[in-house]
């Protein structure tokens, strides 16, 4: 989302490139052009403006120390700026309450059930709660459906009363459902409209009003750019709401809702939607998305999503299968498998510093997998467990089940041997 302001940023900073020290003739056009960045990325002007001017007021104000260029310096005032701009720290969910009530709140298409229904995925994963899901969308059937179906996906209970067309009741009769049976949270998707109207408006009001949520959650699509934040602004007015999921920031729009809402509706962010799976929830962390935007890389959020789905007695079985030169195609599909469930590989190859230049365009696609589960879904349970076996005729019969040529098949075996060969030195290296 952010490769353009990325490299524009980048390109400020190399103004000052070669200076001794920061004046108020040469930050004029570095900053200038960070503004420029900045309206750019749909950021509104009053909030450009306001931050250039904080860059520069905090630039002027440093010594800058033999060892540090002024570019260099920037850069950190930039980054610790953009991160102040997005709400400074990550700000957790209150789930105080018996149960904690999450009202989901939104315009229709913005992805708000979906987003219920990975928040009920978080909570039950990462916090080990009981998550019961209300449809209390009265108007769209198909809302309801969605809700029930994704509602499946993540293992939580959906409570719907088809005969009850009030949503306000229904919310009420979904918290008695939680109480009774001892659901810790209690998630209620509303009703969306197209546009904000009167009658949505009322509604969700009067839903806040009857069971008194612990957090209303305002759902924002960040495709639409500085839209989205006017809308933040519209809900904000209405329902003063606690905190923002931003959807769709893996897509392609300029990001200007992401910089831009916390200054205006002084509202955390405290959820990223990045993709379509269930997993794709992100707790927003603003000093971690400062350093993606400027080029940085996010090791921190690879570490953890790595740490996620870490299972240590898997680690260690696979550990002893190396050690005895017993890695095989069975163990390599499960490394796949694990590696798939940390997120898209676009998203995950961003996090790594430098990797966003080096893949700008390169086109990094989920499917890179495919080839390979396929031809390993072609060999009997006896060559997966023994891949010293593939003779000539294996791999004709093999290539041909998967699709794939001769040719292909034989690089990704030398492929395979080379890593098996690549962990063995790595774990004779720990030994030492």
């Amino acid at each position: 989302m952010f490769d353009n302001l990325s490299e524009r940023l980048e390109r400020s900073f190399k103004i000052l490139k070669g200076e001794g020290r920061i004046t108020e003739i040469n930050i004029a056009e570095t900053v200038k052009d960070i503004r420029k960045a900045l309206l750019e990325a749909d950021v509104s002007y009053k909030v450009a403006k306001q931050f250039t001017d904080q860059v520069k007021e905090k630039a002027l104000g440093q010594n800058v120390m033999t060892a540090i260029r002024p570019g260099q310096l920037m850069v950190k005032i930039t980054h610790d700026e953009l991160a102040e701009l997005m709400g400074g720290e990550a700000v957790e969910l209150n789930l105080k309450g018996n149960p904690a009530i999450i009202l989901m709140a939104g315009l229709q298409g913005s992805g708000k059930t979906t987003h219920a229904a990975k928040l009920a995925h978080y909570l039950q994963s990462k916090k080990n709660k009981k998550v019961l899901l209300a449809a209390c969308d009265v108007y769209r059937p198909a809302a309801i459906e969605q809700l029930r179906v994704l509602g499946e996906q993540v293992q939580a209970k959906v409570y719907d009363e088809p005969d009850e067309q009030n949503a306000v009741n229904k919310a009420k009769k979904a918290l008695q459902y939680a109480r009774t049976y001892g659901y810790d949270v209690l998630i209620i998707d509303t009703a969306g409209r197209l546009a904000i109207d009167e009658q949505m408006m009322q509604e969700i009001a009067a839903i806040k009003q009857a069971v008194q949520p612990s957090e209303t959650l305002f759902v924002v699509d960040s495709m639409t750019g500085q839209d989205a934040v006017n809308t933040a602004k519209e809900f904000n007015d209405r329902l003063d709401f606690d905190g923002v999921i931003l959807t769709k920031l893996d897509g392609d729009a300029r990001g200007g809702a992401a910089l831009s809402i916390r200054s205006v509706v002084d509202k955390p962010i405290k959820f990223i939607g990045t993709g379509e799976k269930m997993e794709a929830l992100d707790v927003f962390h603003p000093a971690r998305m400062a350093d993606r935007i400027l080029g940085m890389g996010d090791v921190v959020s690879l570490v953890e999503r790595a740490q996620e789905q870490y299972d240590e007695q898997e680690a260690r079985r696979i550990s002893k299968k190396i050690a005895h030169n017993q890695f095989d195609f069975n163990d390599f599909i499960s490394q796949i498998q694990q590696i798939k469930k940390m997120g898209s590989m676009k998203d995950l190859m961003g996090m790594i510093p430098g990797m966003d230049k080096a893949l700008k365009n390169v086109e990094v696609s989920d499917d890179a997998f495919k080839p390979i589960e396929a031809m390993i879904s072609s060999m009997t349970p006896y060559e997966r467990a023994n891949p010293a076996c593939l003779n000539g005729s294996r791999k004709e019969r093999i290539a041909k089940g998967s699709g794939r040529s001769i040719v292909e098949l034989n690089r990704f075996l030398k492929q395979f041997e080379q890593t098996s060969k690549m962990m063995r030195k790595v774990q004779q290296m720990r030994r030492k």
